[in-house]
Formats: structure tokens, sequence, C-alpha cells
């Protein structure tokens, strides 16, 4: 049986095990280093201070998290969010990121948020460090392309695009005059 909930900090170390292996061996994220224990426990606290921090879990074992964080600090953007999520490699594909998103989604939803961002890595060619898989699976879920940033990540001797992908998830109500 799968459950989501909320992370723990006792978690940190499979979580960093899921995303270590995306550190060292692919170019999802642009860290070349892996942080340590204390640091991605850190991470995980300054997070879950403010926003929702969720595991899938199954039988026990954790497969993979998804969490929140600040889209910009400045108070006009606190309806927006940047939203992650790490699956460990072998649990891609069986629906788990779907389900965790979505539960991420909801818990967003009932804090209010409008606005989900997504910063992706994006290959000019896939290659064995990057793919577009990232993107077409937000896609899936309703995110679509709003910004592209050429070879502004340098990781394993090649440059990698990042693009920004945004989800509504909420309406947008006003109490101004529209002065344009």
């Amino acid at each position: 049986m799968i459950t989501i909930r909320g992370a723990r900090t006792e978690d940190a170390g499979r979580l960093l095990e899921i995303y270590s292996y995306y550190v060292e061996h692919t170019a999802i994220t642009f860290e070349y280093e892996s942080p340590s224990l204390e640091e991605f426990q850190a991470r995980m606290e300054k997070t879950m201070a403010r926003y929702p921090y969720l595991v899938l879990e199954e039988k026990g074992v954790l497969w993979g998290y998804a969490y929140a964080g600040t889209f910009i600090d400045r108070r006009a953007y606190d309806w927006s969010c940047e939203v992650t999520i790490y699956l460990d490699r072998n649990a891609t594909g069986k629906g788990m990121g779907r389900r965790l998103y979505g539960a991420l989604e909801d818990a967003l939803k009932k804090l209010g948020i409008l606005n989900l961002y997504a910063c992706i890595a994006y290959p000019e060619q896939c290659d064995a460090y990057l793919t577009t898989n990232s993107a077409e699976f937000h896609a899936h879920l309703g995110f679509e392309k709003v910004g592209e940033f050429h070879k502004c990540g340098y990781k394993f001797g090649r440059w990698y695009h990042m693009i920004w992908m945004e989800k509504m998830i909420g309406e947008h109500r006003s109490n101004n005059q529209n002065l344009c």
C-alpha cells in the first residue's frame, strides 16, 4: 500500500540517497556535490517551516519526495511557489510522481497558493545525463513552459538550458481597478 505523508527529519538519510543519485549521475540538478546529511536536514527544516514537504512510502520504503519553496522572496509573490520532486531512479514510470505531486498541489491549495513554478534543467540535445523527461512529466500534469534560459548550467563538460514551467491552481481575484 502506498501512503503519502509529511516528511520528518529522520527521513533525510533516505531522501539524500535518492537525491545523491541525481547529483552524481545526472544534470537534472546542477549541484556538483551531494550535500552532507546535516545540510540536507537543514534544508528540509527550512522548507517545512513554511511549506509542505511530502514523502511517498510503500511497505516502509521511501520512494520519493516532493516539496514547495519560495518562488521569489517578496510579499507580492506569496501566492506563488516553486515545486520540486525526486523519485528513486527505480520508481519512475509507475504513477508515483503523479500521486506525490497531486498531494503536494492539494496541500498548497489549502495554503492559498495559486501559482506553481518548476525550474527544470533542459538539454539542447538529449544525452546520457539529461533528457526532456522532466519537462514532459510536468506538461502531463498541466504545467506550461513560460521561459527558457540558454546554456546557463554547466555540468559534466556540457552546457544545459533551464526552463521554467507554470501551473495555475487557483482563481486570481483582485480588489483593484484595471488602470491600464
